[in-house]
């Protein structure tokens, strides 16, 4: 399928000075800016003192109404990172407790002065509210409620281009955009209820992977209208296609339960287990988004295989929002290297 044709039509080449609420207009080459000048910052995280001054003297709100450790945690030390002031806003101890709306409560971070907001939410569409409310402040959207997560697919791109091009410089050979030509990328579990597997369709999709989906009937979303896919209806000969396997986490908080009869009759049909991964292609990539449940979308032998990137996603966290905040914000890769 392909996207719908607005999509198409309006593609945003760059983030440059713009805000970032999804990955679905976005086109290639806008994404693959943002790669490239996330290489930049993995070098400043390698150093001694992990710290440039590209944004020093901007003020980021990073406000999260929903939990999270690793977008936070990574978005917040990327702000830093880049010489930024943070202001972290507690929801739990906050005005929004007491019946604030958000429209009141940007107004009120807004007025101490700020270049850009984080912003997490439970309810779709958030994001694009704020960008209205606040339109001289950039806005990047760390998950609206089952809508997008874009950093998460910008950083699954990432990890799966440094994996792909570290194997290609093994072999002596020249990398380029054409790693993700032809690139069977599969995504399975709960689909219906996952920001992450929305962004990663739409990142693997513009760079020119293959991108197929597996889950219980009743895991899907009610249309695939629209979405770069196909779906596979045996997740075990999908496994014996893919390059890429993304596995998401069971949506629990948002009534996974619901959708399946019990977690060991997922695990049967849709779990990558050790018997699934001994049918996984030579060189093939697996990853996870975090928080895993272990035992039950993914075995616990599995996640602690090689072949697993797990980690390298959370560490790649970092340096694909520091590319973010640095783009949306203000200007020139280039000027990093300093």
């Amino acid at each position: 399928m392909d996207r719908d044709t607005d999509a198409r039509v309006n593609q945003d080449h760059s983030i440059r000075g713009r805000n970032l609420l999804t990955l679905d207009t976005l086109s290639d080459r806008a994404i693959l800016e943002v790669l490239d000048t996330a290489e930049l910052f993995v070098e400043v995280n390698q150093r001694t003192i992990k710290k440039v001054p590209a944004l020093k003297g901007r003020v980021v709100a990073s406000l999260f109404y929903e939990e999270s450790t690793r977008t936070r945690l990574s978005f917040e030390t990327a702000a830093k990172r880049l010489s930024a002031d943070v202001l972290s806003l507690a929801v739990a101890s906050s005005s929004v407790k007491k019946g604030e709306s958000l429209r009141d409560t940007i107004a009120t971070i807004d007025a101490l002065g700020i270049d850009a907001v984080v912003l997490r939410h439970q309810s779709s569409g958030a994001a694009h509210q704020v960008a209205g409310y606040v339109p001289h402040v950039r806005v990047i959207n760390a998950g609206d409620g089952l809508h997008q997560h874009p950093t998460q697919g910008l950083l699954d791109a990432f990890t799966v281009r440094q994996v792909l091009a570290e194997r290609a410089h093994a072999r002596g050979s020249e990398t380029g955009t054409e790693l993700f030509e032809g690139l069977h990328v599969l995504i399975v579990g709960d689909i219906r209820h996952s920001r992450v597997a929305r962004s990663d369709v739409a990142a693997f999709a513009a760079l020119g992977a293959e991108v197929r989906v597996a889950a219980p009937g009743t895991l899907l979303p009610a249309s695939l209208e629209g979405w770069p896919v196909e779906v596979v209806d045996d997740f075990d000969e999908g496994l014996q296609w893919a390059d890429v396997v993304g596995v998401l986490r069971l949506q629990r908080e948002r009534g996974t339960g619901s959708f399946v009869p019990s977690l060991a009759e997922f695990t049967r049909t849709h779990g990558l287990t050790v018997e699934r991964a001994r049918r996984l292609r030579p060189g093939a990539i697996v990853m996870h988004p975090g928080p895993m449940n272990r035992g039950v979308e993914i075995d616990s032998a599995v996640a602690d295989l090689p072949v697993a990137v797990v980690e390298r996603q959370v560490s790649n966290g970092v340096p694909i929002r520091m590319a973010v905040l640095y783009l949306s914000i203000t200007g020139d890769p280039k000027e990093t290297r300093s």
